[in-house]
This record gives C-alpha cells, structure tokens and sequence, in this order.
C-alpha cells in the first residue's frame, strides 16, 4: 500500500483532529478549509481503526461528489476501493467511509437502522435541527469505538440557530457540556488556498460590512443569504434609540393608536403582536403573544403548541382586557386572510375570533410588496431614526427575523420553510399604512478613535 502524506493543518483544524468530544462542532468564516479537515480526519480514522464505520453526509449528492468522492477517489488511489453503487470507500482492514445526502425529510429513511462509529456532517446548517438529531441518532453501535460526531458549518441557514444555541453552550436535556466543543475557523485555516490564492482575504475585506463580518470573521449574528440584513439591535442605544431596532419598554402615551397583528398556527408557531403607533407613524411593536413550545425555558424551532382557535384567541382577549397598556384601549386587528377559510361546521377561525370580541381585517398578502414595506420601516434615517421599533422585551421576533434567509428559487422572497410567523404578521401590519423608501443610512464610524473602540467592537 502507498503512503499518504498528509499536508500541514493549521493550529485549529489539529484541534478538531485531536478533540476528545464527542461532537465536534467546527465552524465559521467562508473558506476555512472545513471539507478538508473532516475528510482527512475520516482517512486517518479509517486507517487506524479496523472495522470502522464512518458515515459524510452533506445536502445533495452533486455537493458530495465535488467536495468528497472526488478528492478522495484521487488521495485513496491503491489505499481503498470506491463501490459507485453503494457511495462507500472499502479499506482492506474492513474500515468503511459510505457518503448519504440529506435534501429533505424523506432522505432521512434511507438511514432508518444504520449504526455508524462516526459521522461527519459537512454544511450541518444547511440542515435543519430535526434533521441533524435524526442523523445523530445513527451514532451507535456495539463494538468498543469510541463514538464522535463531527460538524463543520457556517453562519447561516436552517440550521443556524440550533448550531449557534450550540456554540453559545445554551444545552437543553438530555445534551451533556462536556460531550460538545466549538471549535472556531478562519479563512487563514486554509493553507492550500491561501497558498494558491493568497489575495483571497483582500476579497473578503472589500464585501460589504454585513457581509465581510460573516465571511472573514465567522460572526454568527450576521451571515450571508439573511433576508433582514438591515436588523440591528445594540443594547448601548436602547434609550437613545439610534442605528437600533431594539429599545427599552416604556408605555405608551395615552394619545398613541393600539393595533393588533396576527398570524395563524397549530402545529407551527401561532404569531400575535400589538403595535403602538405615534403622531410620526413609527411603528413601536409593544407585546406579543407567541405560540411556540418551549424546553427549560428555551423555544423549540418552529413548533407550535397546538391551542385550539378557542384557546388562542381566548387569550389574546384576556391579554387585552388585562394588560395595562391595552385594557380599556379601542384597538384594530390585521390578520392573515386564512383565518376567514377553511371553516368547520361553518365556523371560521374569524368566527371564533370575533365571539370573543376579537375583530381582524383581512391582511394585504402580497409578499413582495410587504417585504419591501418592512425593509422601508428598517431603514435608518440620516440621523440614525428608523420607522419601526420593537421592544427588548419581544424575544419572539428578536430571536426569529435575523435568521430568516432568501428563497433559493424566488430571489426577491423569503423561504417558507423558516420560523417566519412573527415576520408574517409583521408584514400584514406594514402593509395597512405603506411608505415611501429612504435612504438606507449605517451608523458611521467615529472621526477619532484613539483607544481603536470602535473597531474593537465591529471585530
């Protein structure tokens, strides 16, 4: 058998070879050389394991062929043999490396029963949450191999938020601390690319701040493809109220109009906000009821918590009977115009509603339109003002809108496959007073800046 050399990986890609952990989470700017590490990591394990079980996974099988079967068809040359039919590199020592995709849910039962020693999810963002515990769950077996599982990702995508819940060791039960580490990349990561394209990181400095923030940095609140980009929220301006969206709760003046915005759901989250407007017509999202099912106190992804239309707009009626900021107030509702169809026994949803004292208008659905209405109510002025704010203490929406993403297949909108219920319903109310758009103003950086603060904290 030829011997493998194997080029000199970077100070953090030999954390990932040598992490203990069982999951490996391993992360962050564009251009990292994630691929490469995860591949060299299956081949060293293979060969120094007999009978080893190794499963890459990635979104599509064209993405597992460019970035794994063909590099490795050409390392594994006289080392191990490729069977094309079963996606599988076999080593004479009995050790395996078998290539699956996940595109959708249904791809899942193609590994129902498998047991693997390890797995390597290449993109895991690209995955959604349950699809990612679904593949965790073939990480089993009853040979003595240790089990580890090995997750390379950037910012952004399905999977986002459950890989930075992750990486921000926020655990939930059963998942156990010590079983996970974050380990951060960089472009710099990449020998080989920066060898051959060195001027690369130039490329990434000269994107956009948003952008170049994702891409050379690996920062997880800002990444590419975010459909609300403009979205900020800077807790040092929550009571000036400048170059941010997030501010201070305070309630509103007496003379301030009360509106009510919904969004309709059972098994995915149900979205309900009220809205006090000012004399200038900015937008002050004030309190929201989000139905959305929580573990030891964290929300769980785009799972609803499947109230009866009874028992969701019994309690929207008691929030407004009760809650001081809107008991006694004469308040206009704007709704998805679901909730008129789809009646039983004759009975719609509005019905329901409106038994309750409860009263909607059917929302403006045109999605573009009001897409580009909540991207007018983002833009700051010249002054650092935009015409929309929301309270900190709304965490429905502040969690959901910056991590929702384009549409791959309608450029202009926002995928729908993502937790977008707060965004909808944000939409329809943007919708019943439209504007005009404004010059998209950032907050710009400071004349003088001896002590470099200012970019000590964009970096």
């Amino acid at each position: 058998m030829r011997e493998l050399i194997m080029p000199r990986p970077s100070p953090r890609q030999w954390e990932l070879f040598r992490a203990k952990e069982k999951y490996v989470i391993f992360g962050g700017a564009r251009g990292g050389g994630k691929s490469w590490a995860v591949r060299w990591k299956a081949v060293l394990m293979s060969l120094k394991y007999p009978g080893l079980r190794i499963m890459i996974m990635r979104r599509s099988y064209p993405e597992l062929l460019e970035n794994h079967i063909k590099p490795l068809r050409s390392l594994l040359n006289g080392i191990a043999a490729y069977n094309g039919t079963e996606h599988e590199f076999r080593f004479g020592n009995g050790s395996t490396i078998k290539f699956m995709y996940c595109e959708k849910d249904g791809d899942l039962q193609r590994i129902q029963g498998h047991e693997y020693d390890v797995i390597a999810i290449d993109e895991a963002t690209q995955m959604t949450e349950y699809q990612i515990r679904t593949i965790m769950a073939c990480l089993r077996g009853t040979n003595s191999f240790p089990k580890r599982m090995y997750m390379t990702c950037n910012p952004g995508g399905p999977g986002h938020q459950y890989i930075k819940r992750l990486k921000e060791r926020r655990f939930r039960e059963p998942e156990k601390p010590e079983e996970y580490v974050f380990i951060q990349s960089l472009v710099t990561d990449n020998r080989a690319l920066m060898r051959e394209q060195p001027d690369y990181i130039e490329q990434l400095k000269a994107q956009p701040p948003r952008q170049r923030e994702a891409w050379l940095y690996g920062n997880w609140d800002v990444y590419e493809g975010q459909f609300f980009e403009e979205f900020r929220d800077d807790p040092e301006h929550y009571l000036d109220k400048k170059y941010t969206h997030v501010i201070e709760p305070f309630e509103p003046p007496a003379g301030w109009k009360i509106y009510r915005s919904f969004d309709w759901g059972y098994a995915k989250p149900f979205s309900c906000a009220w809205w006090a407007v000012d004399y200038d017509g900015v937008f002050y999202r004030i309190l929201e009821l989000y139905g959305c099912r929580k573990d030891h106190g964290e929300p769980l992804p785009n799972e609803g918590v499947k109230w009866t239309d009874e028992k969701v707009f019994a309690e929207i009626a008691k929030t407004e009977r009760e809650h001081p900021w809107l008991k006694g107030k004469k308040i206009q509702g704007v709704a998805d115009p679901s909730i008129w169809a789809g009646a039983e026994n004759g009975v719609s949803q509005y019905d329901v509603a409106a038994r309750h004292r409860v009263f909607f208008e059917k929302g403006n659905n045109d999605r573009i339109p009001g897409w580009m209405q909540c991207h007018y109510r983002l833009a700051f002025d010249e002054n650092g003002y935009p015409m929309m704010y929301v309270f900190k203490t709304c965490r429905a929406f502040i969690r959901t809108i910056p991590l929702l993403c384009f549409d791959e297949n309608r450029p202009e909108d926002l995928d729908t496959k993502q937790e977008d219920h707060a965004a909808d319903e944000w939409r329809y109310f943007c919708m019943t007073d439209p504007i005009k758009p404004r010059m998209h103003h950032e907050a710009a950086p400071p004349l003088n800046d001896p002590l470099n603060q200012w970019a000590r904290k964009k970096h």
